[in-house]
């Protein structure tokens, strides 16, 4: 064998103190099994960072932390179990560095120092999976994909009403799924899951999947920001920047401007309006919204301080109410989509 051929292997048999596994687990399936096991081989411990924490149930996020964290931990005997440390990972869409400021945080949660034998392990079956080479400072262990197992078609079968099955699910998952299905939290979802299909067939014709544009308003004065509650699915009842779809004959801020006007009733003119908008900027996630491929452009307006206080606001079109939030009680478990991200990324905070 060759000296690189010994090195090698060498690395490959690496045993290490900690295994850092990164996931959203929405829900925890068997090819996630697959990769503890193996971490559980190959480490004292195993770090579960469970993504998408803090956020409200959706169709792509339907579980909390908690439940995920039973669904994996009550899949392993007690000792294994007390070697698996789950930990909250929250998102940061469009901010890869304070993404990486969370991973670095959560495992050293865990681990009390950074420097410490750590190693990440997953598999990059997709561009999900990209963190593996994020991390220079830590090794990374690659593990083959279980059977090409995917949590998406099992969550979208699950919220529609379908159960999933023992070849796919270990029984802490099921367990956790059935428990989920008897609650109201759960009847929520399945009825969006189901507008979210209607809606998705009206499109089953075109030619290519449709790529949907629209424009939100991020209004801010005096520490406040302006939202909105949505009146109607997907994200009945949840905050949101006030904005919507683009009509045929307008531009982007023409947009932003008529769906502020629509939501909100916000009583400043409309030159006044024009005149403070500071910035705009493209949100593109491709998963950021239920209904398909959705990019926005948000515009951020700075309206000057006034002594007679906030401007008057009122509810309309899809928006049930409107309000007026201090910047300090915004929630992330309250917004819709990807606008907490959004209002975070463009006000800086």
């Amino acid at each position: 064998m060759s000296e690189s051929s010994e090195q090698s292997s060498a690395k490959d048999n690496k045993h290490y103190r900690y295994l850092v596994f990164i996931g959203r687990f929405q829900p925890f399936h068997r090819g996630h099994k697959a990769v503890i096991d193996e971490a559980l081989k190959r480490a004292d411990n195993v770090i579960m960072l469970i993504g998408s924490a803090n956020l409200p149930r959706s169709l792509r996020n339907p579980f909390s932390v908690a439940e995920r964290a039973a669904m994996i931990k009550g899949a392993y005997s007690a000792t294994e179990a007390a070697r698996i440390h789950c930990v909250a990972l929250d998102d940061a869409l469009y901010n890869d560095t304070r993404w990486l400021q969370y991973v670095q945080a959560g495992v050293k949660s865990v681990t009390g120092d950074l420097q410490t034998d750590i190693g990440l392990i997953g598999h990059s079956k997709d561009s999900s999976s990209y963190y593996l080479s994020l991390f220079p400072n830590w090794a990374s262990v690659s593990v083959p994909s279980y059977h090409n197992l995917s949590a998406t078609p099992i969550r979208d079968s699950y919220l529609m009403g379908a159960t999933p099955t023992p070849e796919r699910t270990p029984e802490s998952t099921r367990k956790v799924l059935n428990d989920f299905k008897k609650t109201d939290e759960y009847q929520n979802l399945h009825e969006e899951a189901d507008f979210i299909d209607k809606y998705k067939r009206q499109w089953e014709s075109a030619p290519y999947p449709p790529t949907f544009m629209t424009a939100d308003a991020l209004i801010v004065q005096s520490g406040h920001i302006l939202l909105v509650e949505r009146r109607s699915m997907p994200g009945r009842g949840l905050w949101a920047l006030p904005g919507g779809f683009l009509n045929p004959k307008e531009t982007l801020f023409d947009a932003c401007i008529r769906e502020l006007r629509e939501e909100t009733r916000l009583k400043v003119p409309e030159p006044v309006l024009r005149g403070s908008c500071h910035s705009q900027h493209t949100f593109d996630d491709p998963y950021r919204s239920a209904r398909g491929r959705t990019i926005t452009q948000a515009f951020y307006f700075q309206l000057k301080n006034d002594p007679k206080g906030l401007p008057k606001v009122k509810g309309g079109d899809d928006a049930a109410t409107a309000f007026w939030l201090p910047l300090a009680e915004l929630d992330a478990t309250m917004m819709f989509e990807d606008h907490y991200a959004i209002i975070t990324k463009m006000v800086g905070l």
